[in-house]
């Protein structure tokens, strides 16, 4: 799951920056790099969006653009637009019921195959080992892609174990290149890695502002497993986007609260997926990366964390 509704994006931009600017501002340099779970790499190929290294070695962008919510032809729209921006990292699930639709974006945009990093995850339905490969091979085939760059666990429910067996020998096999989960909290990252024998390289799991996962935040860096952020605007729920403190960074910094939240994320080094099917928008989510947020700032976002979910139909 990630990013914002298109009901708020109204009010989420009140200080949109002109599209051109937006794009152009990328080049002017990468500010402030993270205190990361990885090393980050930069990647002039990918218009200034750093590379991290995961656990085992594979680069992964920090930024990247999440499908949730969008479907048939917006969908296709979308991910055409964000890649043909700059986007390399392109986020998908089964149950977003829109795997057709992202493959055919990536096969439209004429990017090389090798260039991007396609996840998608498997969902509860497909749980245990023998389903769990049946669902990996029908992901495929509704991508049109030979191989995954990386493949998640949607959430810690059913035959979790069968799952990572399968997963574990798909890696093993070439067909994923890094596989991790997503929604699990410490004690099931706790439990899997006690017969994991390959090390999840990350945890996709609700984090913004509202919601700072301050001990995930820690215990992932523990064991040195990515920390990836879906929802980063919290779908602009709980006012986010007009949130006062948020907007009197963005005034001091020229930005908008949308950049100033994916800025924060960044210097945390968590990997966030935001989705727009707005080009200003797409473009926007780029521009992140030629400011920095200094301490005080990040202090004061620290004090907006209300340590509780905002999508409680989904715990």
């Amino acid at each position: 799951m990630s990013s914002q509704n298109p009901k708020n994006e109204i009010s989420r931009r009140k200080f949109l920056q002109n599209s051109t600017l937006a794009t152009a501002g990328i080049y002017l340099g990468i500010l402030g790099m993270p205190k990361v779970f990885g090393s980050v790499l930069m990647d002039k190929d990918a218009k200034g969006i750093p590379d991290i290294k995961l656990n085992n070695g594979l680069k992964m962008p920090m930024l990247g653009f999440g499908t949730y919510g969008l479907s048939g032809e917006v969908c296709q729209k979308s991910v055409v637009e964000a890649i043909s921006s700059g986007y390399r990292l392109i986020d998908t699930a089964k149950v977003y019921g829109n795997e057709v639709e992202v493959g055919k974006a990536i096969k439209q945009s004429g990017i090389d195959r090798k260039q991007l990093f396609v996840t998608s995850k498997l969902w509860v339905d497909d749980a245990g080992y023998e389903n769990a490969k049946k669902g990996f091979e029908e992901t495929l085939r509704k991508l049109q892609v030979e191989y995954l760059d990386l493949y998640l666990i949607h959430r810690p429910r059913g035959d979790v174990k069968g799952s990572w067996k399968a997963m574990e020998e798909l890696y093993k096999a070439g067909k994923i290149k890094a596989i991790g989960i997503s929604n699990f909290d410490p004690p099931q990252l706790t439990d899997l890695l006690s017969y994991a024998q390959v090390k999840p390289a990350i945890n996709q799991i609700e984090t913004h502002a509202y919601f700072q996962q301050t001990n995930d935040y820690k215990v992932l860096k523990q064991h040195n497993v990515q920390m990836q952020a879906w929802a980063p605007f919290a779908e602009g729920r709980n006012g986010l986007f007009t949130n006062e403190t948020l907007t009197q960074i963005a005034k001091k910094h020229g930005k908008t609260t949308a950049q100033v939240s994916l800025r924060w994320h960044y210097q945390r080094g968590i990997v966030a997926i935001p989705r727009s099917s707005q080009k200003a928008h797409i473009l926007e989510n780029l521009n992140v990366f030629d400011f920095k947020l200094d301490d005080a700032d990040m202090k004061a976002i620290e004090k907006l964390d209300l340590n509780k979910t905002q999508f409680p139909e989904w715990s």
